[in-house]
């Protein structure tokens, strides 16, 4: 190889790798952005106007759109039907789009609610056209009320929560408000519990920054109340993303409308305890993030708002963006570390910037992880589990940024509340994705990377880096592996045990 040619080369990896550095370091550093926002909002408290009591409340119907639930769906209908909510100003509609028995147990449940004088309705579709975005819209068109909640199959909330959220439901403006998530499960497993802490800093530090500081904020897909006549104003519900939520309150917002956010007010669910589950639900929302953000970006950028916010919200809409950029990172760390090691030394800024996302969680207090100690113990996890979905997510964005709409795979829910209760049941489970051996690679290309790096002088300080990598991808994959034997031993078990009965 001539020498021009390999400087050339040389010169288009120092320039990619530049450009992931300072694309992961910014994304680092408005994670710090946002925690300070939250610090500095969370002392400033919004007055609040309240419905009277004495005022007569507004008709709302519930939607609960469902697809194939038959272990948590007694459970969710439970909840609805005994919210302290006048009965006559309340519908409830049951967007159900199951394929499975859940439907004879949907429809026997709403038989039984009718009989006992409550307005319920089971609305079956048997196309999934639109898949959510889909049966919602279906739904609103047959809806009486004015406000519409909406609850995903596995949200339990308490019995006042329909009237607290609607005592505050006050500001012509506000067009929807979405409370926050809390956790039926967080102690289930290691999984659950990284889970927790990434949710509660999702809903306490971003979400409340970005309320507090008058950014766009994204509705969560459930546990949140909109107004209908807002809906039809930002176009309805649209299929073309993967994260119709996202998209309906991003264009409701560049329509006027704003989202309230009541940080206090929990409506808790269920969070997956098995990796593949939370696999599927992550590449799920960064492709449908990613879509939303090639959709409306350039609306956001020539909207006549602030510049701050229609940064912020760029950054929100692209907020997967930074997983492509890691892989990349991995892949070329050791080329460069070996024939360009100076290079690397151009970046310290960086280091600042990867400040932000540990302290965004280490300030994330719930009633879930109310100590520090807690919080600070499960960062090494949290870190390692993030690198490890990496090229699970980075392909989303990916799909994201060539495609519209897609299946709608549903993160399968198996009624967990105590460690003895079990996801490994013959329904729902989800098999190994092939992508759990390309992270087997990664994996051990890494671990091949820190062998060479850690020979050289300059190497040794990279390879540090690099090893988290080999861990995060090794973990992820080995706990892929760890389930299927799991579930296979399970369902072998009990295989043997019908075997057993009807031979008996």
């Amino acid at each position: 190889m001539s020498d021009s040619i390999w400087t050339g080369f040389l010169t288009v990896l120092k320039v990619l790798y530049s450009i992931c550095i300072i694309s992961l370091s910014f994304y680092g550093f408005n994670s710090l952005v946002l925690t300070t926002l939250y610090l500095l909002s969370n002392r400033r408290r919004k007055r609040r106007t309240k419905l009277d009591q004495n005022d007569p409340w507004p008709e709302i119907t519930i939607q609960l759109p469902i697809y194939n639930e038959s272990y948590i769906v007694d459970r969710l209908l439970n909840a609805m039907v005994e919210q302290d909510y006048p009965k006559e100003c309340l519908q409830i509609q049951v967007l159900d789009d199951s394929t499975d028995d859940t439907t004879e147990k949907v429809s026997r449940l709403v038989d039984e609610y009718q009989a006992e004088g409550i307005n319920i309705q089971l609305i079956h579709r048997t196309d999934r056209i639109g898949y959510k975005a889909g049966a919602l819209a279906n739904g609103m068109s047959q809806a009486s009320g004015e406000y519409l909640a909406i609850f995903d199959a596995d949200f339990v909330p308490p019995r006042q929560w329909l009237r607290r959220v609607m005592t505050e439901f006050t500001d012509p403006e506000v067009g929807c408000m979405q409370t926050r998530w809390g956790h039926l499960n967080s102690n289930y497993n290691l999984l659950t519990r990284a889970e927790t802490l990434m949710l509660d800093g999702h809903f306490i530090v971003e979400q409340g920054a970005r309320y507090g500081s008058n950014l766009f904020m994204g509705f969560n897909g459930s546990g949140g109340i909109w107004r209908k006549k807002c809906i039809e104003d930002a176009g309805g519900w649209q299929s073309d993303t993967l994260t119709e939520d996202l998209d309906l309150s991003y264009r409701a917002q560049l329509k006027g409308w704003r989202i309230k956010y009541l940080s206090e007010v929990v409506v808790p669910g269920e969070l997956p305890a098995q990796i593949e589950a939370f696999k599927s639900q992550q590449f799920r929302w960064a492709k449908g993030s990613i879509q939303t953000f090639r959709k409306l970006s350039k609306t956001v950028i020539t909207a006549d708002l602030p510049l701050r916010v229609r940064l912020a919200a760029l950054m929100h809409l692209s907020m997967y963006a930074p997983f492509p950029f890691a892989i990349m990172i991995l892949l070329l760390t050791l080329p460069i570390a070996l024939y360009a090691s100076s290079f690397i030394r151009y970046f310290p800024f960086s280091i600042l910037a990867s400040l932000g996302p540990p302290l965004m969680y280490a300030v994330s207090r719930t009633n879930h992880l109310p100590r520090i100690r807690d919080r600070l113990m499960l960062l090494p996890l949290i870190s390692i589990l993030g690198i490890g979905i990496s090229l699970n997510t980075g392909a989303a964005v990916v799909a994201g940024l060539f495609t519209k709409g897609g299946v709608f795979n549903r993160t399968p829910k198996f009624n967990l509340r105590g460690r003895k209760d079990t996801w490994v049941k013959e329904k729902y489970l989800l098999p190994n994705n092939p992508v759990v051996y390309g992270e087997l690679l990664m994996g051990f290309y890494a671990l091949y990377s820190v062998y060479i790096l850690w020979s050289t002088a300059t190497g040794r300080g990279v390879a540090m880096g690099v090893i988290l990598y080999a861990i995060g991808f090794l973990f992820v994959a080995g706990m892929s592996f760890v389930q299927s034997w799991q579930q296979y031993r399970r369902l072998r078990t009990s295989s043997s045990e019908g075997n057993t009965a009807v031979t008996g």
